[in-house]
């Protein structure tokens, strides 16, 4: 998994409904490409295996925790996850298990499949490898599930940022 020298690196993170978790994962991925210098290497989306929020926005929970922490995911707009996004992108990442089987249940083939990964996967300690949903919680789980997708971005990041200098 690594950028050409001239294409950017494609990622896209995936949860249920792309409302919450995965608008997550990208606004704090995509800040991390920006401020390391490399938001002109990294292109980075979201997506949902289901489609009950296509074209809505974040929910408004996800938004103020989000803000909260100084992003902005108020450009955000859901999107179900399609057969493209495997040939458009470097990286699909699962935000948990179950999105990881669906994916991997769509994959056609062995390129496909190599691509999908779980965002907790990237940090060592991980005690779980699924960001819980914070749909049916409160603020206070929007806010916990984020501090996890930023730890575990920080670790994705890190992981990848070498091959996308070394590209550029």
């Amino acid at each position: 998994m690594t950028a050409s020298a001239d294409a950017p690196f494609r990622v896209v993170f995936v949860c249920s409904g792309n409302i919450c978790r995965s608008p997550m994962a990208d606004v704090v991925f995509r800040r991390m490409a920006d401020h390391a210098g490399l938001g002109s290497r990294v292109v980075s989306t979201s997506a949902g295996t289901g489609d009950w929020h296509v074209g809505e926005r974040a929910d408004h929970r996800t938004l103020a925790a989000l803000e909260r922490l100084g992003y902005d995911g108020a450009a955000h707009r859901a999107r179900q996850f399609t057969f493209a996004d495997f040939a458009h992108n470097d990286l699909v990442v699962a935000l948990d298990r179950s999105h990881e089987r669906v994916l991997r249940g769509w994959a056609r083939h062995d390129d496909d499949a190599d691509k999908i990964a779980l965002l907790l996967s990237f940090l060592p300690d991980a005690e779980t490898l699924d960001v819980p949903d914070p749909y049916y919680a409160g603020p206070p789980m929007f806010d916990e599930v984020l501090g996890m997708i930023e730890r575990a971005s920080r670790a994705l990041f890190r992981q990848l940022e070498p091959a996308i200098r070394s590209a550029g």
